[in-house]
């Protein structure tokens, strides 16, 4: 059964009322949820269920089911909620808040490079990007001073919807070489940096640059003959 995703409206929810649709081994589907499940280098949200007599269900995990279906993945040990329950869905939105900091950087990273992305990833205290580039084209202090520039500069991020076609007709918004974005449904979400950076992306962002915060480039370092990774951080943790 599909879950109404409604952290793709709103990233800014952090908590829904829901019902329990399916449980299996642990493994709760409801059919609406503000939890975001892992995907695109982004770690899935973890939180509670709070059911009507207050107790708290740890959920460790957030992870995509069948279909369109969300999966809360409980922490060992504790009892799922029965099918039919009515529960309230909370994510752990500081953590959650971070990596959303984190994800709308890693989309000013790539502008500031502008090579193909190979790979990358987050979490809560860092996040990377793998380009293929030579090592040489690959400024530290450039990097950081253009990344903090675009986060000063408070630029509006927007949700928007590409077709398939015209995401075919224009391939180069695909800026991540090893993850192709789905088709088949008529259209694909997109992440607008408005006037930096356009690509399709299903992640949960902020809505403007500013409330990223000041960045460090942590670390630059050779993965490969394609792979250069450039590691993220909060400049006031780094």
């Amino acid at each position: 059964m599909p879950t109404e995703a409604l952290f793709r409206d709103d990233p800014y929810a952090r908590l829904c009322a829901a019902v329990v649709t399916a449980v299996d081994d642990g493994r709760v589907v409801l059919d609406r949820t503000v939890f975001y499940p892992a995907g695109g280098g982004q770690p899935g949200d973890r939180g509670e269920l709070v059911r009507a007599d207050g107790s708290r269900l740890a959920v460790a995990d957030t992870v995509k089911g069948e279909g369109d279906a969300v999966v809360h993945v409980l922490a060992e040990g504790v009892a799922p909620p029965a099918v039919g329950e009515e529960v309230t869905a909370a994510i752990d939105w500081p953590r959650r808040h971070r990596l959303m900091r984190f994800h709308t950087a890693l989309h000013l990273l790539c502008a500031v490079v502008g090579a193909p992305v190979t790979g990358g990833r987050m979490a809560e205290d860092k996040a990377h990007l793998d380009f293929d580039i030579e090592m040489d084209k690959l400024d530290a202090a450039a990097i950081e001073a253009r990344l903090n520039e675009l986060v000063a500069a408070d630029i509006p991020v927007e949700t928007g919807e590409i077709s398939d076609a015209e995401l075919d007709a224009n391939p180069g918004l695909v800026k991540t070489m090893s993850v192709q974005p789905p088709r088949g449904q008529g259209s694909v979400r997109t992440i607008h940096v408005t006037g930096v950076d356009l690509q399709p992306c299903g992640g949960t962002h902020l809505a403007r640059t500013g409330e990223i915060g000041p960045l460090k480039v942590a670390k630059i370092r050779s993965e490969g003959k394609r792979n250069k990774r450039v590691t993220i951080a909060f400049a006031d943790e780094a």
